[in-house]
């Protein structure tokens, strides 16, 4: 289905990447493959070189996961993921074998440059001198490839969390554990901070108070400067933010959780600008998936375009507060919920348009996920909690 090859392979910094990623490499060239290993560099580097050289790629990785996680993640040659329907048949394929084929080889091949270069080049030109920034690259893929990017783009950087020993990546650091990096950049004077998760394919960001930037206000932000018709989120993503567009004409497009439905929305509608809460922003005019890094060089371009300091390019939208609650069921299906969904319509009423609720069954566990917005804390909770005790007398509890 992918053809075979070359074949990219790269991987992040855990403790089980060097084995994964030569097994896959080894697996691919049994079966007739020829395997150029990348090393280490981040998910969104590989989806670079995929789609600029129109090849297949692999990364093994398990993005913000603790270290002893992993997996494998697929890129068809154009660089981007593939579709529920694209894996069946790969599952099919990895069940099936291939028997008979000739064995391929693998090269080593480890070489950043041309993607670090791509990143500077979508400046054209421009640049970010003057701008001070720490890194917090959570040990993990950006430690090596962050660095270089911004400080040939002119930055003054300091960089924490990048001495991966194969068990530190995203331990108590970048974008999941942002608070040593909120430290880093007030105590060392930086205008700016960002956290990438193990793989860089998200970022979020500190403002030079210390204040968090979570990828709802980055791309707030973005779109705004962008001066965009449409924007693509997903149902996770904060009340705020559609008010926030709606008071600058963006029309705001709604998706199911995972950068893969933004893209097939954005690639749909043929509009340039997505992303999640979490940070996974894909600008799809400059990559075929979420990059940090990208992000990263493009909100600090509208610092310094702008002059303007990024708690105040953040204040573009306010956010409501949140209550999320997972609540454990015996199974995590809702079609049998009707009680459930009666309480949902009650709440949704009490609330009016100051308010949204999400009720979703997991997808990998048996929990059903509970998700309040309002315009007070106080209200957000207790309106969760008439859901989640709704959820439990109509469902069970496990």
């Amino acid at each position: 289905m992918l053809g075979l090859g070359p074949f990219l392979v790269g991987r992040d910094t855990r403790w089980s990447g060097p084995m994964l990623s030569a097994a896959l490499a080894a697996g691919l060239a049994a079966e007739g493959a020829e395997v150029h290993d990348l090393g280490v560099i981040p998910t969104p580097g590989v989806a670079w070189y995929a789609a600029a050289e129109g090849r297949p790629a692999a990364v093994v990785s398990a993005s913000h996961n603790p270290f002893h996680d992993n997996g494998v993640k697929f890129f068809g040659p154009g660089g981007r993921k593939l579709s529920d329907g694209q894996e069946a048949q790969l599952e099919a394929e990895l069940d099936g074998g291939a028997p008979g084929i000739a064995v391929g080889r693998v090269t080593r091949r480890v070489d950043t440059g041309a993607y670090e270069a791509a990143l500077a080049a979508s400046l054209a030109g421009r640049r970010l001198d003057g701008l001070r920034l720490v890194l917090d690259c959570a040990h993990g893929a950006a430690s090596a490839a962050a660095p270089p990017v911004f400080r040939a783009l002119g930055a003054d950087v300091a960089v924490i969390n990048a001495e991966p020993d194969g068990r530190n990546i995203n331990e108590g650091c970048g974008s999941t554990h942002p608070e040593g990096l909120q430290r880093a950049v007030v105590e060392g004077g930086a205008d700016v901070g960002l956290a990438f998760d193990g793989d860089a394919d998200r970022v979020l960001a500190v403002d030079a108070g210390g204040a968090l930037v979570d990828g709802d206000h980055l791309l707030a932000l973005l779109a705004v400067d962008r001066r965009l018709d449409t924007v693509v989120v997903t149902v996770m993503t904060n009340l705020g933010f559609r008010h926030a567009m709606a008071r600058h004409g963006i029309a705001v497009v709604e998706t199911p959780v995972g950068d893969r439905w933004v893209l097939e929305a954005l690639e749909k509608g043929g509009w340039p600008l997505g992303g999640e809460q979490s940070g996974h922003i894909i600008f799809r005019d400059l990559a075929t998936t979420g990059d940090g890094l990208l992000t990263g060089v493009q909100v600090l371009d509208v610092m310094k375009r702008t002059g303007r300091p990024l708690a105040e390019l953040a204040s573009v939208m306010t956010r409501l507060p949140q209550v999320l609650r997972n609540v454990r069921v015996p199974t995590a299906g809702l079609d049998a919920a009707d009680g459930l969904w009666a309480e949902v319509r009650a709440v949704e009423a009490a609330l009016g348009g100051d308010g949204r609720v999400l009720v979703r069954p997991s997808g990998t566990e048996p929990l059903v996920r509970v998700m309040v917005e309002a315009t007070t804390a106080e209200a957000a909770d207790e309106a969760c909690e008439r859901l989640v005790a709704a959820a439990v007398r109509t469902l069970g509890s496990a």
